[in-house]
């Protein structure tokens, strides 16, 4: 295993000095990825690119902020999102990769395979995601949101409390725990791993960050590995308990067959390094795009009451609201791929192991898509024709979870406070890649017994 100085040098040493130099030059991708400008102003920059045509950049990067363009991308398995067609892409993501610190960005993470692989893995995995699983979560979100509500009241000190450590991070990580059957008493463990992580969702990180990171993935996986043992001892219904008997049930059926492969690639289950990068990437995809979710959502509601009020009237529009909150503030803002050979995308012709960036952030504000885009409007006919789940292939799996979360949240926060209001000045989380608030101060108010 390499040094973590040399990974880091790999994964991300080298493209933050390749971003600089794009940023000096204004090329777009670094001006995205790297420039971290003004975070108010994000959607201007993201409108320029939009304005230069379908696809804008250069050789190294090309991006895209169209909603049409975007979408095409996503949909295209012309356009991979793991990086085999592209040599210093794929040997830098090998050659960063500790099988020690996988991580939600590392092989075998259904964020970063392609079919064959992605195939078979996300049709195991869909099979403990479905949608009836997900509905019948609902009775749990309403108790894990009403407990940490309770605890808001009894504990805010003269009504003053952060909304983002309260409430928008502790109500993910508990539905995660409840998902992968994690104990109670390892949610303050498991939320300080979650935050010390987060970053490694980005690029161009420094090497405190990644240090910092890269030994929470250690420590999380180690944990993980132990649980998944203690797991196969049991008889649990959390979804984690379940892909363990998948994998389980593959192997006997391997052993019987005779045909016991040790790398997993000719199984039907998921290998044991496959069934942790899917606990990592529901840690991951489950917590930090959740906490900007519900704390971005805070926020414009709290900053437009007219809309909130709208909503009190009829709390039957909240499942549009969460749409154009995902819409309005895309969690993630970011994603790229690469085109896995020559291939055409917005009308023009690519080489194979071209690089594309796509802006979701931006094509969510596409006005041919959406009219007046950067007004926040939570009765939007056509909010949900967002791309914050990304489309095709990599859909988001736990999207309709993302859904009840803020749904029910954002429901029970309201009905509760009814008086809440912003305290102070919220504060932006870094990051190019995710967009959420790591600080949102707010006054409860009075509360409705």
């Amino acid at each position: 295993m390499r040094h973590p100085r040399a990974r880091w040098a790999i994964r991300h040493g080298a493209p933050r000095v390749l971003l600089r130099v794009m940023t000096w030059l204004r090329r777009p991708a670094g001006r995205v990825l790297f420039e971290r400008a003004d975070p108010e102003r994000v959607y201007d920059l993201h409108a320029g690119i939009r304005a230069g045509g379908p696809l804008v950049g250069d050789a190294v990067a090309l991006v895209t902020a169209r909603h049409d363009t975007v979408s095409e991308l996503l949909r295209d398995p012309a356009y991979e999102a793991g990086a085999r067609s592209s040599r210093v892409a794929s040997w830098a993501m090998r050659a960063g990769t500790a099988p020690d610190a996988l991580g939600p960005l590392d092989p075998p993470s259904l964020l970063v395979v392609d079919p064959p692989d992605h195939t078979r893995y996300r049709r195991l995995v869909s099979r403990v995601f479905t949608a009836r699983a997900v509905a019948a979560m609902a009775p749990d979100v309403e108790r894990i949101a009403t407990g940490l509500l309770d605890a808001i009241e009894e504990q805010a000190e003269d009504g003053v409390v952060d909304l983002v450590p309260a409430y928008a991070k502790r109500l993910p990580v508990a539905v995660i725990a409840h998902l992968m059957g994690i104990p109670e008493r390892m949610l303050d463990q498991f939320l300080s791993w979650s935050d010390s992580a987060a970053p490694a969702l980005d690029l161009g990180l420094t090497y405190r960050e990644y240090a910092v990171a890269d030994r929470a993935l250690q420590e999380t996986n180690r944990w993980l590995r132990e649980h998944f043992r203690r797991l196969r001892a049991g008889d649990g219904d959390d979804l984690l308990s379940r892909l363990v008997r998948i994998v389980d049930d593959a192997d006997d059926a391997d052993g019987a067959d005779g045909a016991d492969d040790a790398d997993g690639a000719d199984r039907g289950g998921l290998t044991e390094e496959e069934l942790l990068a899917t606990a990592q990437l529901l840690l991951a995809a489950g917590f930090v795009t959740i906490v900007d979710m519900v704390s971005s959502g805070a926020v414009l509601l709290l900053r437009h009451p007219d809309q909130l009020a709208a909503l009190r009237a009829d709390p039957s529009g909240w499942p549009a609201a969460v749409e154009e909150i995902l819409r309005y503030e895309s969690p993630v803002q970011v994603t790229a791929r690469f085109s896995a050979a020559r291939a055409t995308l917005g009308g023009r012709r690519l080489p194979r192991g071209q690089a594309v960036v796509a802006l979701l952030g931006g094509a969510n504000r596409d006005p041919e898509v959406f009219a007046d885009p950067d007004r926040f409007d939570v009765r939007r006919a056509n909010a949900r024709d967002h791309l914050a789940f990304s489309r095709g292939l990599h859909h988001c799996l736990g999207s309709g979870l993302a859904r009840l979360e803020g749904e029910v949240g954002f429901r029970l926060l309201f009905e509760r406070f009814p008086e809440l209001a912003l305290h102070g000045t919220p504060v932006r989380r870094p990051g190019a890649v995710l967009r959420g608030w790591s600080s949102v101060p707010v006054r409860t108010g009075p509360a409705r017994s």
